[in-house]
C-alpha cells in the first residue's frame, strides 16, 4: 500500500537552528547606540517598516537586516548618524555571519528519523553563503536528498520543489515555525504542512493559521513530529 506521504521537507531557521535570538540581540545593540537620538521603541518600528520596504530588495537573512539598520539610522538621525555607529552595525553583521550554528531541541533526531523512511528537503531562505555555511556547521547536510536555497517561499516555489525532487505537493509535508513562508503557501498547493513555533515570530512572518484545512497541523515541539509522519502514513 502506498504512503500518504513520500517527502518531507524542513524549512531551517528557527526550526532546526536558533536565528531570532541573534538577531534580537543586535536589535537591542542597535538601540543602545541609537539611544541619544531616539527611544528604543520608535527605533523598532521605523526598523520594521524599513525591513517591510527592503525585503523586496535584499532578501531576507543579515545583509538586509544590517542594511536596513544603517537606512534607519540614518533616518532617525536626520542623517547626522556617526560614523562610529555605523562602523559598529557592519562590524555586528559580521559577527552574525560568523556566529556558530546552536541546533534546537530535537533537530537531529527528527531529521535522521525523517530519512530514514522518507525523502528529505531542506527549503529554506536568505543569504546563498550564509545559509550555506550553517547548513554545514549544523552536521545535519549528509541527512538531506535535496538542498533548496531561495529568495522567497511562494506557492510555486513548493509546487516546483515537491514536484521535481518528490513525488508531487499531494504526498509533501512541510514544516516550519513560519505561518507566512512554510505553512500557508505549502497548503496552497496540497501540501501538508506542520506549523512548530519558537519563540517570538517576527512581524513579516505572521499570518492566520489554515485551520480550514486537514492537512494543517500544529506542534508545540519538533520532536513530536515522528509520531504525527506515522500517523499520517
Amino acid at each position: 500500500m502506498a504512503q500518504n506521504l513520500s517527502t518531507i521537507a524542513f524549512d531551517a531557521d528557527e526550526t532546526l537552528w536558533h536565528t531570532e535570538r541573534l538577531f534580537r540581540l543586535t536589535q537591542a545593540h542597535f538601540a543602545d547606540l541609537l539611544r541619544d537620538f531616539t527611544d528604543p521603541a520608535h527605533l523598532e518600528h521605523r526598523l520594521l517598516e524599513a525591513e517591510r520596504r527592503n525585503v523586496g530588495h535584499y532578501g531576507f537573512g543579515v545583509k538586509g537586516f544590517v542594511l536596513s539598520m544603517i537606512e534607519t539610522a540614518i533616518e532617525v538621525t536626520d542623517e547626522k548618524v556617526p560614523a562610529a555607529v555605523i562602523s559598529e552595525l557592519m562590524a555586528a553583521g559580521r559577527d552574525m555571519l560568523r556566529h556558530p550554528i546552536d541546533l534546537l531541541p530535537d533537530a537531529a533526531e527528527v531529521v535522521e528519523a525523517a530519512a530514514s523512511s522518507h525523502k528529505v528537503l531542506l527549503i529554506t531562505k536568505g543569504d546563498l553563503l550564509d545559509q550555506e555555511r550553517k547548513l554545514a556547521q549544523s552536521g545535519l547536510g549528509d541527512l538531506f536528498d535535496w538542498v533548496e536555497i531561495v529568495s522567497h517561499k511562494t506557492p510555486d516555489v513548493y509546487q516546483k520543489a515537491f514536484c521535481r525532487h518528490g513525488d508531487g505537493p499531494a504526498r509533501a509535508m512541510m514544516v516550519g515555525d513560519s505561518m507566512r513562508s512554510d505553512i500557508v503557501p505549502a497548503i496552497s498547493v496540497g501540501s501538508w504542512a506542520v506549523h512548530v513555533p519558537h519563540g517570538v515570530a517576527w512581524a513579516l512572518e505572521t499570518d492566520d493559521a489554515p485551520t480550514h484545512s486537514a492537512r494543517f497541523h500544529a506542534l508545540t515541539r519538533l520532536g513530536d513530529l515522528p509520531a504525527l509522519i506515522s500517523e499520517i502514513g
